[in-house]
C-alpha cells in the first residue's frame, strides 16, 4: 500500500442550482465515507474557514489514487494538490 497526502479546495460556482449542488455534496459525502469505511481514507480534516480539507489516503498505487479521486462526485469542482509519502527514519512507530 501506499500513502498519499492531498490537499481538496473545492470551488462549486455560486449560480449551480441549488438542488443539483445539494445532489453532489450529499453523493460526495456517500462516497468518501464508504472510502473511509474501506479503509482507503483513513484520516480526513477540514480546513478551518476555508471549503478545504486535508486528507491521507492508503492506497495500492497513484493509479488507485486516482482512480478513486476523479470518482468523486465535487472532483469538477475542486482543485486537488496530492503528494507522495514515504516513511521517516526518525519515526519511532515505523519499526
Amino acid at each position: 500500500m501506499a500513502l498519499f497526502h492531498a490537499r481538496m479546495d473545492v470551488r462549486i460556482p455560486h449560480d449551480l442550482d441549488p438542488d443539483v449542488r445539494a445532489d453532489i455534496v450529499a453523493r460526495e459525502k456517500a462516497y468518501s465515507q464508504e472510502l473511509q469505511r474501506a479503509g482507503k481514507w483513513p484520516h480526513i480534516w477540514r480546513i478551518a474557514g476555508e471549503y478545504s480539507n486535508i486528507s491521507i489516503l492508503d492506497v495500492a498505487d497513484a493509479d488507485e489514487l486516482h482512480t478513486m479521486l476523479s470518482a468523486l462526485p465535487l472532483f469538477p469542482y475542486m482543485e486537488i494538490k496530492v503528494t507522495a509519502l514515504a516513511t521517516h527514519p526518525s519515526d519511532i512507530n515505523a519499526g
